[in-house]
């Protein structure tokens, strides 16, 4: 795969996680323009926020996960890390566990780092927890948790994690093997626990510390 094509792909991705918040923009904006009863258009204007902020929030997470992270020069905190992350998953029914200490990432350590939880965050279909643990001393440690009351990994994504673009890749595998390739260019590996209903765990380390 190019980089035009992994561009392609990941662009669809960004699309089509907008689609739904910008869509209720618009349609706020419509209601807003015919609706003249007061209190109707103070819950128009509180769907507007709410759109405005979920979509503000998803294209700050992208800018980091998939984004050449601008202004955020070689390294990054892991804090920086945890609030887009944390801004992704307000509006649902996943709660955050961090444990990043003052950790400092690279630009590709904080790609892997975000593009593994949010396909361990896409995997809880239902809702649950998502830990993360991260160390990075030179080298970089991930560990991910997801636990919840129904686990779906989609086996395309584990096997592009684990192995690459073997089989091809969709824009759904985008990001997964972004995060292969991140970490084989840095010498390191992906790790998946076997196939669970209520628990995944992903793991990843990365010997290298790159300022890509």
């Amino acid at each position: 795969m190019n980089a035009v094509d992994l561009a392609s792909l990941l662009c669809s991705r960004l699309c089509h996680d907008l689609m739904s918040p910008v869509g209720a923009l618009n349609n706020g904006i419509e209601l807003l323009a015919d609706e003249q009863d007061p209190d109707m258009r103070d819950r128009c204007l509180d769907l507007l926020a709410d759109s405005a902020r979920v979509t503000a929030n998803k294209l700050k997470f992208f800018r980091l996960a998939f984004g050449a992270a601008g202004g955020f020069g070689d390294a990054v905190d892991s804090s920086e890390a945890q609030a887009v992350l944390q801004g992704l998953l307000s509006q649902g029914k996943i709660e955050l566990g961090w444990m990043a200490g003052d950790s400092k990432l690279s630009k590709s350590g904080a790609k892997l780092l975000l593009n593994l939880a949010l396909i361990a965050g896409d995997a809880l279909v239902r809702g649950g927890r998502l830990d993360v643990g991260v160390e990075s001393n030179g080298a970089t440690e991930i560990a991910i948790r997801a636990e919840g009351p129904r686990i779906l990994l989609d086996a395309s994504i584990r096997d592009t994690l684990l192995n690459g673009a073997e089989g091809g890749v969709e824009a759904r595998t985008a990001g997964a093997w972004l995060a292969h390739s991140l970490a084989s260019e840095a010498g390191g590996a992906i790790q998946i626990s076997q196939p669970s209903d209520e628990v995944l765990v992903i793991g990843a380390a990365l010997p290298e510390s790159t300022g890509r």
